[in-house]
């Protein structure tokens, strides 16, 4: 959902408070004594968003075999965005995609969260083969990537971005000023009593912006399994819901919390808070991504992963609040959420299995799409409106055809059987009568 600042939830004190920090400032030179201090972009670590969106391009041309790229532009009342998305597919020649784990990530959706774009890159890297996961058996990585296709969204804000690049370190809205992790339909546009106008701006309607325009576009088109939204400003892994402190009932939020739990174990030293953004991080979101990917979209697997904050730092030092300013630390960061990401690919894909082993077990004899499965799974989601999603059970529905075709060929059989009689009984009444 994006950690929010909250440095005073009162907005008409901003100005005063922006005259109080000048006289401060003032003062503290008058007196030898440092002021707070803003830490700046490190471009020895950090790419401008022209570098690195030109190296993911470079990146595909160079593994066209893997990789493909598109770039989607959107407009609304003058206002344009566009946006880069890259396709990996490691087996390409294969006809049914429909058969494959789909997964969507989407990074850089607040334009102060840098480290978030660093991240896509290095995922592509390995993607890729450029770089590798240590302690990791490629040729296993391997098998479980030929069971994908991911569409990853390196940086869906690029006008915000370049604010930031512009000197406004603190900016998390678009280039219009609206927070786009606040734009999307469910909850749109209630505020709580901490709102904070500046930080969480929603937008004129659900969907104004056309950076999210895009984004919903593409989530209808992709049809994901799993759905991904990178932030930084805490170390969390958040599911459902963000706009209420509860998360969703029944099996599928159990499956979510569970591979949550294993991720933050294995690969992140159980340093992530876990369950729903708007239990865990101390206040609630309403017109998230997350949220619509759940509930509207009925994307199964829907999460907010937040891959780093600097709770210690000024809220006015934005920069090393939300990303990592040493080396050491930046490298951390890249490689631990990196193992986790691909272990998350590895679970999806044994779910799938295990899927397929129980549609097998009811008597399945050809193989079944990932969606089909998961319409099962997702029987009796409701929506935000209370409805059921109805969706048919996969198993159910098979057993009932395979009942009308028992009781079709039952009768079939009959028929035929009824025939024999009525042929082998005619002469036996013909001789009798002799």
């Amino acid at each position: 959902m994006g950690f929010r600042r909250r440095p005073n939830p009162v907005s008409d004190l901003l100005i005063f408070a922006s005259v109080f920090l000048f006289a401060r400032f003032t003062y503290a030179k008058s007196n030898g004594t440092k002021a707070v201090a803003i830490t700046p972009v490190n471009h020895d670590l950090y790419h401008t968003s022209g570098a690195l969106l030109e190296e993911i391009e470079s990146l595909v041309h160079r593994h066209s075999d893997k990789l493909s790229i598109e770039k989607v532009t959107s407009k609304n009342k003058g206002y344009e965005a566009q946006m880069t998305i890259v396709t990996y597919n490691r087996d390409r020649k294969e006809s049914d995609d429909k058969a494959k784990l789909r997964i969507l990530l989407t990074f850089g959706q607040h334009a102060r969260e840098l480290i978030t774009t660093e991240l896509a890159l290095r995922l592509l890297s390995i993607l890729s083969e450029e770089e590798f996961l240590p302690n990791v058996n490629r040729s296993t990585l391997n098998r479980t990537l030929d069971r994908l296709l991911i569409k990853v969204v390196p940086m869906e804000n690029l006008n915000g971005r370049k604010l930031v690049e512009d000197g406004e370190l603190c900016e998390r809205r678009n280039g219009r000023g609206v927070d786009l992790n606040r734009n999307w339909s469910v909850d749109w546009g209630k505020k709580e009593k901490d709102y904070d106008p500046y930080e969480e701006n929603p937008g004129t309607a659900p969907f104004s912006e056309p950076e999210s325009q895009i984004m919903r576009k593409l989530s209808v088109s992709f049809e994901p399994h799993i759905w991904v939204n990178v932030h930084s400003g805490m170390e969390a892994l958040f599911m459902p819901y963000d706009h209420k402190n509860t998360t969703p009932d029944g099996i599928p939020s159990q499956i979510m919390k569970s591979m949550l739990e294993e991720l933050n174990h294995l690969h992140l030293k159980d340093n992530c808070l876990v369950g729903s953004g708007g239990g865990s991080v101390g206040y609630l979101a309403h017109g998230t991504a997350t949220d619509y990917m759940y509930d509207v979209a009925r994307v199964p697997m829907a999460f907010t992963f937040e891959i780093y904050g600097d709770l210690k730092a000024s809220s006015r030092d934005c920069f090393k609040m939300f990303n990592p300013i040493d080396i050491t630390s930046f490298n951390r960061v890249l490689n631990d959420w990196s193992a986790a990401f691909f272990q998350m690919f590895s679970i999806g894909v044994q779910q799938m299995d295990g899927l397929q082993s129980k549609a097998i077990a009811s008597s399945f004899d050809h193989w079944v799409s990932m969606d089909d499965y998961l319409n099962g799974y997702l029987m009796h989601r409701k929506s935000r409106y209370g409805k059921k999603m109805e969706v048919l059970d996969l198993g159910m529905q098979e057993i009932r055809t395979y009942f009308r075709l028992f009781l079709l060929s039952s009768v079939l059989l009959l028929f035929m059987f009824c025939s024999r009689i009525s042929k082998t009984t005619r002469p036996l009444v013909s001789a009798m009568s002799l």
